[in-house]
């Protein structure tokens, strides 16, 4: 137990267990100072039970317990009812297999963590997400269900969008090359070259780190913060983006976006939330364990890289009626992404390097040479592994005019250093969201979003 003042408890039993056992678990929590038991959950099992009613279940416990009739499935509402209605801080689950599995228990955890509690058993405990309400503007989460689903994409175009929608907004983002103390990146100031980020990698700055990325695609203004490890939940081990959210209220903008870091969840309370759900990852990580948890967060959910070879469309398909499922309020849009040069490369041979699996390459060749009327020479889907990109560069690096790369991982220190000794031009590579039906909007959608949020701020 993590408590440390007294904690109201409702607890989960099964009919697996002889009431007696149960009763001296019961007891054995009950002794603990800091833990008050306020009610039992009934979820299951009747094969130990010689009298199941609430009465009889009640007065042998010594402790008011809650059931449904139908024994053979998991209440969860009156789960998450009985804990609320009790005030309870922490749900402790006494039951077993097989009234309970790991997939029912992910469930209960979301359900509970939904609401701000707790949910432990014997060798587990999962605590509700850290949010620090101290933002002075309206504002926005962008988060997601896993990492490489173009987190860092969506949240640059959004902010390009939300900026030239005269919002003025700004960007809080936290990486695992973060910076020690929050830094503010001037993006709509500075202009933001190769040369320029060498320099500051050889100051020692991560100059590919997320808010980089988002000064440089977006040109406004950004603040890069750190975060050094990720819960299952999408808890940080430790970051300063409270420090960052804080300089957000200090600085000239009007709307925040707080941006999350792989599947981890910036730790401060917003307006509105848009998620990101990649295609490309394992259902299973989408339809079970936290996936659910956080496709419920969301007021937009956008799918991303829902093409082939990374998802059919019955993937796609299936995804996009389980949100929809999990959380029907939610605007769900599909996309898919392509890339987008900062500058021309209009007749000249290219080395593409990016975080784009190999095996979608050849749909980007193609669209960087029919739209931007340039030859790809080579590719590299190596920026994330330095010493692949390094032999990928030296295979190419005599045969192309111009290293067009993502600003992510390696970008500065690898492609760019290595590209400019070469005496190679440097462009920097955007990546674009684009619906794949024509009826879904998806700048409209963002719009909406940010003017929600703007009103629940000033509903406050």
């Amino acid at each position: 137990m993590r408590m440390t003042s007294l904690s109201k408890m409702v607890c989960l039993i099964d009919g697996e267990h002889y009431l007696p056992v149960t009763k001296s678990a019961l007891n054995t929590l009950d002794c603990l100072e800091h833990i008050e038991l306020v009610a039992a959950v009934f979820i299951g099992g009747t094969e130990k039970l010689r009298d199941a009613t609430p009465e009889s279940i009640g007065e042998q416990l010594g402790l008011k317990v809650y059931f449904e009739a139908d024994h053979d499935k998991i209440p969860y509402d009156l789960i998450v009812k009985v804990a609320v209605d009790h005030q309870a801080d922490v749900v402790m689950d006494l039951s077993d297999e097989p009234v309970v599995d790991y997939s029912q228990r992910f469930n209960i955890a979301s359900l509970v963590l939904e609401q701000g509690i707790i949910y432990e058993g014997p060798d587990f405990s999962f605590q509700p997400l850290d949010e620090h309400d101290i933002l002075e503007k309206p504002s926005l989460k962008i988060l997601g269900t896993g990492k490489r689903i173009g987190k860092t994409a969506v949240s640059a175009y959004a902010a390009r969008l939300i900026h030239q929608k005269q919002y003025n907004p700004c960007v809080v983002a936290m990486g695992r090359g973060g910076p020690e103390e929050p830094e503010i990146v001037r993006g709509d100031q500075i202009e933001i070259t190769p040369q320029y980020l060498m320099e500051q990698s050889e100051k020692g700055v991560h100059a590919a780190s997320d808010h980089w990325e988002d000064a440089l695609m977006s040109r406004i203004l950004t603040i890069g913060c750190r975060r050094c490890g990720g819960g299952m939940l999408g808890q940080v081990f430790i970051t300063n983006m409270k420090q960052g959210a804080l300089k957000a209220n200090e600085v000239d903008a009007d709307f925040v976006i707080m941006e999350g870091s792989g599947a981890a969840i910036p730790p401060i309370k917003t307006n509105r939330h848009v998620v990101l759900i990649g295609a490309n990852q394992p259902i299973i990580n989408i339809e079970k364990f936290f996936g659910p948890y956080r496709i419920k967060l969301a007021d937009l959910a956008i799918i991303t890289m829902c093409e082939e070879p990374m998802a059919s469309p019955e993937k796609v398909k299936r995804i996009e009626e389980f949100i929809k499922d999990v959380n029907p309020e939610a605007t769900v849009i599909p996309t898919v992404f392509r890339p987008k040069p900062l500058d021309s490369v209009e007749g000249k041979r290219v080395l593409f390097a990016t975080t784009a699996p190999d095996s979608i390459k050849d749909v980007l060749i193609k669209h960087l040479e029919d739209e931007y009327n340039c030859t790809v020479v080579g590719t590299t889907p190596y920026l994330s592994n330095r010493p692949l990109l390094q032999k990928d560069i030296k295979k190419y690096i005599d045969d192309v005019d111009v290293m067009l790369t993502e600003l992510k991982a390696a970008a500065v220190d690898v492609a760019t250093k290595d590209a400019l000794e070469a005496g190679l031009e440097v462009v920097y590579c955007d990546n674009i969201p684009l619906v794949i039906r024509d009826e879904d909007k998806l700048d409209p959608a963002i719009i909406d979003v940010v003017d929600k949020a703007i009103l629940d701020f000033q509903s406050k």
